[in-house]
């Protein structure tokens, strides 16, 4: 793919950083240099390497040059620390690790150490800039005696799970059924030579991987701005001087673009499609893209594990605004069914299951995941509630967990938030369960308000307003300042719910002493 563009324009500017611009001709000297590096410190063909960059350059000379030499990628994000590394080392077998120095603030040098201390596996650690006891990244560069073009069928790269709990799982992604996926996505989200990619969220996450992402765009010949990060300060002054028409968020940065827009000094004229995935975007946030970024909305819902779903972009505006999209291919198979694995009818709310073309059948070593995660007939258990819509459209209902069960009448927290966030004195807002002796779980709304104050009182009282259900209503709303995230940055709901628990068990334990 790199070297087919470097062939047909290699003075074109490929990646952006900074003020750094390499073109595709630069980026496949590089790709080539490192590869050949690579195998000259002893690594071979098929070993594992942990990756962990920012949003650098660096990231995409790496791993165009591991998959030059052979090597396999384990994306770890930035935002990882030893806990998760550690984890992704040791479950991959890895070889290597190759990291930059510093970025965000957080020295990687100490990790690395404790890292090698705790897998015994890694023989090397690769480090960009100041690389201390390491290698350098700079040395790794040689020449020649490149093995031959994998197999495309071959594992790819090894990928980390997308789910808020837990430590992540590894996907295997080959390199046909990658490319299949960003080359098809290209044409439902019109990306050309034209388009200019901004990389707000980590570059390693999935979706702005290949939704389609950097490597969409890079096969497409365009171009790829990394943003160090994603705040509107940081980005609007990119989209201004980049000219950038596409880019991909999740829906808590969504909201803090909406926000900042109005009174920006930059001009985001240039931008033509905000996509919005990685959970679900509420409806009433979804009508405020255009009026408040002047920019076409796509939502977009997939996994990492491979189904991909978008809104098209010449989709009416209640389609865009309350679904999140269909399936890329007519090969892509999707179930919904109830939990005892039965079809559930249109319309109705089931469990998403999904098989085809550039889904995974298995995650990577690691049999008692495979036993909960596939079907024997081999579909994928998305742990997505869905309602299958006319045209195969999909409304995300929220993940399996986040479905309270209060009573026995069953609550999706996805709908109560889509009813809070649109009280006009409301940022943003998360629903979870706690335990209760009496009805099972009763809900708690984590809100942040926006300046002015509120009360729970208020809030109910809207809610109730909206016309829905009473055992819809929030039980306790609790405000507070801002969410604990992921390292991709999706409310991190297991952080919400163990800290509400850890509140309400001392409660209850302090005043029964």
């Amino acid at each position: 793919m790199l070297r087919r563009q470097a062939q047909a324009q290699p003075d074109i500017v490929a990646v952006v950083d900074g003020d750094r611009r390499w073109t595709y001709g630069e980026l496949n000297r590089r790709a080539d240099a490192h590869a050949a590096g690579f195998l000259a410190l002893g690594l071979l063909p098929g070993d594992r390497v942990v990756v962990q960059f920012g949003n650098v350059a660096e990231f995409f000379g790496v791993v165009f040059g591991l998959f030059r030499a052979g090597l396999i990628p384990v994306y770890a994000l930035a935002a990882h620390r030893l806990a998760e590394v550690a984890h992704l080392a040791r479950r991959s077998g890895a070889a290597a690790y190759m990291a930059g120095d510093r970025y965000a603030g957080f020295d990687y040098r100490p990790l690395a150490q404790a890292l090698r201390a705790e897998v015994p596996t890694l023989r090397h650690v690769v480090m960009a800039g100041d690389a201390g006891v390491f290698t350098p990244l700079d040395a790794c560069m040689g020449e020649g005696g490149l093995p031959g073009d994998p197999d495309p069928s071959a594992v790819a790269f090894l990928q980390i799970s997308g789910g808020s709990t837990g430590l992540p799982k590894l996907i295997p992604r080959t390199h046909d059924d990658y490319i299949y996926s960003f080359r098809a996505s290209n044409g439902i989200c019109g990306v050309t030579e034209k388009t200019v990619y901004l990389v707000a969220l980590p570059v390693a996450h999935n979706f702005p991987m290949s939704s389609p992402g950097h490597m969409g765009t890079l096969y497409a010949g365009g171009r790829v701005v990394l943003a160090p990060a994603p705040s509107p300060e940081v980005a609007f002054p990119l989209i201004a001087r980049e000219k950038v028409t596409l880019t991909g968020l999740v829906p808590p940065l969504a909201l803090l673009w909406m926000q900042a827009a109005p009174g920006t000094g930059h001009d985001l004229s240039s931008l033509e499609v905000l996509q919005v995935g990685g959970a679900k975007f509420t409806p009433e946030a979804a009508k405020r893209v255009r009026p408040a970024l002047g920019c076409q909305l796509q939502q977009v819902f997939g996994m990492a594990e491979g189904l991909v779903n978008y809104t098209r972009l010449d989709d009416p505006d209640d389609t865009v605004i309350g679904t999140q999209g269909r399936p890329i291919s007519d090969d892509d198979e999707v179930l919904v069914v109830d939990d005892l694995g039965r079809p559930v009818p249109e319309g109705t709310p089931g469990h998403l299951l999904a098989r085809g073309p550039y889904t995974i059948r298995a995650y990577h070593d690691d049999p008692s995941a495979n036993a909960r995660s596939f079907t024997a007939d081999g579909f994928y258990r998305t742990g997505d509630i869905v309602r299958r819509l006319p045209g195969g459209y999909l409304e995300v209902q929220g993940r399996a967990g986040d479905h309270i069960n209060r009573a026995g009448e069953k609550i999706s927290a996805e709908e109560v938030e889509d009813h809070l966030i649109a009280h006009p004195g409301i940022f943003d807002a998360a629903m979870v369960s706690i335990p209760d002796p009496v009805l099972g779980e009763r809900s708690c709304a984590f809100v942040i308000p926006r300046q002015a104050p509120l009360k729970a009182s208020e809030v109910k009282m809207f809610m109730r307003q909206r016309g829905i259900a009473e055992f819809k209503v929030p039980d306790q709303v609790v405000f507070v300042d801002a969410f604990e995230t992921t390292a991709a940055g999706k409310v991190s709901r297991k952080e919400l719910r163990a800290r509400l628990r850890t509140q309400f068990l001392a409660s209850n334990a302090e005043t029964a002493s």
